[in-house]
Formats: C-alpha cells, structure tokens, sequence
C-alpha cells in the first residue's frame, strides 16, 4: 500500500515512519524545505527516543521518503493523511483549523488529476475538534464534484517519549468514516496490530473525532484531581502517594496519571481542553468540569513559583537557584505550555538567579527563557546555589549522588515538584526536603503492615 503523510511534525514524521515500519511505502510532505532536507539526510528535527533509527532503517530500504512536492506524493496514494498543527487561536481558545483546510484543499487539486475510477481515503490525523472532518469533505466536494474520495477520522494517542511504542502497541485505534471502503482500506493499514488483536474501533467521524478530545481532557483531569488532593494531603499530614496507590489499585480508576507534581502542560492537554471546551459552548452543552480543570492547572502552575519563594525564607532576591528539567516531561525536547515556563521567569523578576539543566529542552528553553544560565550538567547547576529545584523527573535525575549535592548547594534544600525521592532518603543525606502532597520529614517508625479483616 502507499500513503502520503501531509505535514512531517511530531504526529506526521512518528507515523509515517511508524507505518513504513509495517511496510506500506510513505511519503511525508512538508512545505519547509530546510526541514524535508534535512530529513533526507537522517536529521531529525524533534527529540523522540528510537525515531532516528527507525527513520533510518525505513528511508534506507525505500519505505519512507520525504517531499515538499504534495501533488507527487498524493498521485497514486491509497490514503492521503492530514497531520498539521491545530495550536490554539489566539484570542479565543479554539483550534487553529487554517493548516487543515489549506491541506485539504491542496489534496483536492492533486486529487482532481487523478485517473477515473481511483477512490483515495482523505483521513485526518490531526487532533480537530467536532465537525472538522466533514468541512473537509466539503471542501474535496467542492473541487472534486465527481466524487473520488472518501474521508475518514484517525486520531492519534501519541504520548511524547514513547510515541512509538504507543503507535506499534496502541491500546485502540479509532477509526471514524461512513464508507465501507474507507474502513476496508484503514483495516488494511492497521493490519498489523489487528493480528494482534488490538481493538479496533470504528465509529462516526463526529465519534471519533470527539473521542480524542474526550480522552485528553480526562486525562487531565485526573493530574489535577490528584493534584489538589496533593494540597489536601499537606494539609492534614496524609502522603498523596499512598492516597494515589490506594485509589489508583481500583480497577474503577486505574493507577494512571495519579502523579502529584507542579501541573500538566505540553503540546496537547492545554489546547485539547480550551478547544473542547469552546466546542462545548458554541453547541451550548458546557462543560464546567473541563473549564475549571483549566483554571486550577494554570493557577497551580503560577503558584509553584510562589512554594519555592516561600521554602527559600519567603524572598529570592539575590540567591541562586539550581534547577533541573525544563521541558514539559521527559523524554522529549519540547517546552510547549512546561510548567517551568510558569515558574522560572517570576523567581527571576523576584531576583533570583537561575542556573538550569535538561538533558535535551535546553536549545528550546533558550529562546523562551533567555535570562537563565544554562549549564553542562546536573551538578554543574547546583556550585554555590542556595537551593536545588527538581521540575521534570528525567531519569538522569533520579539517583543523584545525595552526598555530592550536598556537598554543592550553599544550603542544602532540596525541593522536589515530581516527588521522584523518598523523604526519608534525603533527610538521612542531610538535606532539608520538601516535595508534593507528603511530610518533609519520615515517620519515627514505620507502621506495621495491616492485616486483612474478616
């Protein structure tokens, strides 16, 4: 089989080469030419864990190759992808849909050269909201009157830093189209994970398409609720990683996502939720629950910068704060909506000094953050500094020579936002640690373990 991917992001470069790993010949489109360029010469443009290798060995034997040529790669396509950018609109939270629908129409000029009789399945990859897959429909109607296509919705449930383990062993993948064809084809590109028996769920395009947003915002959701259970459990002296195992063992509710920490943040939960949202008003059936998901993860965000002021004697200015991890989470090179972005910049205006370290967001976090001092490496952020502020839980920072930090800070506090150390740890390595949703200190004995009853 042969597609085309239009756009080679983040969600168009991990699937074609995802797809040409399942041997159908891919052919991903991209209007910049500095970016297909490099791809042509294996140079990946985002940091994803395995991409480049997988690139490689698919490019190598023919399977993937790349193009700013839409008409060519089109030609002869059995589907034909859209996987823009949606980010949201400036002004008023909705999806910027213009990507989509210049690709649509250009799909429909290629399409409109094609031989009687050929049938393309025009699907669309991107994250959009409600309605967008039939607007795209009529936009091919329009140039394309004869008819010569079908349209389908495939969303992605890409998470970044495992993108391709979530796309060769999904949990589902959902297909929305009204045609027969359309699903035979999508069943036919699919048919690798349907051997082994990942469910395979076709619906309605308008299903499908809100099953994505439906998806994200849960998901978040779920970050916040244990979040301000976080702060409850501050309160009242109760540890919210037992309270997140003890819900999270319910089969009701899953152990997913009930990590405390400073916020979500990324290329999806922020613009999906304000795009569902939008929708949800406009179709006057709002969602309230959504909106104030929004409102309590923006404000926690700001607020963190408030905790770090407040454990460091209530005023930052003139101390050194050394920070590791600013992207958004780890495993990726991407500062979209990262809570550090929140943080950072007002201990700055305060007037701290900030030195950082990421192991791949710092060529990102520059341009956004210019006023921080960037350094070679974790330790190297932490010479002199009055504190230590851990943001995104790489697993480069996860067994931290303790006696060495020590060692470093000029006073040794720790202060961890993605509770990746035990307290107990930390305190018996001298340092003075706080974390989230937990006592800074270990209990004076621990409890014994409890008996069933009954």
């Amino acid at each position: 089989m042969r597609i085309a991917m239009i756009g080679s992001g983040y969600v168009g470069l991990v699937s074609g080469a995802c797809f040409s790993e399942f041997g159908v010949t891919v052919s991903c489109v991209d209007k910049d030419a500095d970016k297909i360029e490099r791809l042509r010469r294996g140079q990946i443009p985002i940091y994803e864990p395995g991409l480049e290798q997988l690139v490689a060995n698919n490019a190598g034997a023919g399977r993937l190759t790349f193009t700013t040529d839409l008409k060519a790669a089109v030609a002869g396509a059995d589907a034909v992808f859209i996987a823009v950018g949606t980010p949201s609109r400036r002004g008023d939270g909705h999806a910027d849909l213009s990507y989509v629908f210049a690709a649509a129409a250009e799909i429909a000029e290629a399409l409109a050269e094609a031989p009687a009789g050929s049938r393309t399945i025009v699907v669309t990859k991107s994250t959009v909201p409600v309605g967008t897959g039939r607007r795209v429909e009529r936009i091919l109607q329009r140039a394309l009157p004869q008819g010569g296509f079908e349209v389908a919705s495939n969303p992605e449930f890409l998470r970044e830093g495992s993108a391709i383990q979530d796309f060769m062993r999904p949990d589902r993948v959902v297909i929305g189209t009204d045609s027969e064809h359309a699903r035979e084809v999508m069943r036919a590109l699919y048919r690798p994970l349907y051997l082994l028996e990942t469910p395979i769920v076709f619906t309605a395009i308008e299903t499908a398409e809100l099953i994505k947003y439906a998806a994200n915002a849960f998901l978040a959701t779920k970050i916040t609720f244990i979040n301000e259970v976080a702060d409850l459990c501050e309160a009242v002296g109760a540890d919210v990683g037992d309270v997140a195992r003890g819900i999270g063992l319910d089969g009701r509710i899953g152990r997913k996502f009930l990590h405390a920490g400073p916020g979500f943040g990324g290329s999806c939960f922020p613009k999906d939720c304000q795009a569902l949202v939008r929708t949800a008003a406009e179709a006057e059936a709002p969602l309230s629950i959504v909106e104030t998901v929004l409102n309590v993860n923006d404000s926690r965000k700001r607020r963190m910068a408030d905790r770090i002021a407040a454990i460091c004697g209530g005023d930052v200015a003139g101390k050194t704060l050394a920070v590791l991890g600013l992207t958004f989470k780890p495993n990726t090179d991407d500062m979209r909506d990262s809570p550090s972005l929140a943080i950072l910049p007002p201990l700055v205006e305060a007037g701290a000094t900030i030195r950082a370290f990421d192991p791949e967001g710092m060529a990102e976090a520059q341009k956004l953050m210019p006023q921080l001092t960037y350094c070679a490496d974790a330790y190297d952020t932490m010479q002199g500094a009055d504190a230590l502020v851990l943001i995104t839980e790489w697993n480069a920072f996860r067994a931290l020579d303790l006696g060495r930090v020590k060692e470093l800070l000029r006073t040794p506090v720790v202060i961890d936002l993605r509770n990746i150390y035990k307290p107990d740890e930390m305190i018996a390595a001298g340092l003075a640690y706080h974390s989230i949703g937990r006592p800074s200190r270990p209990p004076a004995a621990k409890p014994a373990g409890l008996r069933a009853i009954g």
